[in-house]
Parts: structure tokens; sequence; C-alpha cells
């Protein structure tokens, strides 16, 4: 019931302040402070809405950002927690640490606030790529995960 009314907040304060853009300098909810990744990556990818203090989407993106909370744990899904039939990058090894999430395969960019460290392909066929440029740095098999090494600027889901 808290997560629905944050939402309707959210959703009320983005509308009286000028639209998605304006989510990008809501720093917190009531007591809670919207995690700092979350802050960085709004500013630098146009187009995002906070959710609460541990996840914002990019609809147009069809981009989703999770950072744990305090003492929470990744649930189970088809890779660590990359749900079914979604792509994700992690800023710790062996998908750990905060998510950014795709449901489309495409390529992605990566914002440059977001340190990728894991990948991880929850899908049931194909693979994912993380890259620098067109740079293959790490390659994550269907219903597989690899650990990064180096600077990936972007992700590519492979048919």
């Amino acid at each position: 019931m808290r997560a629905a009314r944050i939402a309707v907040g959210i959703v009320i304060g983005v509308l009286l302040t000028g639209g998605p853009g304006a989510a990008a300098h809501a720093h917190g909810f009531g007591q809670e402070e919207v995690a700092p990744l979350i802050i960085d990556v709004m500013e630098e990818v146009p187009g995002g809405i906070i959710l609460d203090r541990n996840h914002a989407v990019w609809p147009e993106l069809a981009m989703t950002l999770t950072v744990p909370g305090r003492g929470e744990t990744a649930m189970r899904a088809a890779v660590g927690s990359c749900g079914t039939g979604q792509v994700c990058a992690f800023t710790g090894g062996s998908v750990t640490g905060a998510k950014l999430s795709w449901s489309a395969c495409a390529t992605h960019a990566i914002p440059s606030s977001f340190v990728t460290r894991s990948i991880a392909d929850a899908r049931s066929t194909g693979s994912l790529q993380a890259r620098n440029g067109s740079t293959v740095l790490a390659t994550a098999p269907a219903n597989g995960w690899a650990n990064v090494s180096g600077t990936a600027n972007n992700v590519r889901c492979v048919l």
C-alpha cells in the first residue's frame, strides 16, 4: 500500500512540476532518499520515472534500474535477479549489485554512471554481449551470465 501511495505521489508531482524530466530532481520520498545511482542515471538518460527509492523505469527504452536496498536479497528468477525474457547488466560481478534490465532485444546504451561488471541473458535463445563500441568484452549465453572486464558502454542482444 505504501508503494502505491508513493507511485501516485510521484505521478502527481511529475505532472505538477512539468513532466517526466522533472522526476530526476525528486530526491526523497518522505523519510527515504532515492538511491544516488538512480539520480545519476536519471540525470544522464532523459525520460525516466522514479517509482520508489530503489526503482526507476524508462518506458520508451523498455529499461528498468533496480538498486538493492539494505538487507535486500535478490529474488530468484531466470538468471540471478534477471527476470525471464529480459537481458540485464549489473554493477557487481556474478550478477550482483544494482541492475539495469531491458525487455526488448536490441542494442542498448549503458549510461556512463552505471559501471557494468556482469551481464545476464534470461532468454531461452540467443546471447547477450557487453561491448565498448563494437568491441565485445563478454558474452552471456541464453539462460546464462558472464562477468565483464573493461568499460562496457552498450549491451547487444543477439537473436
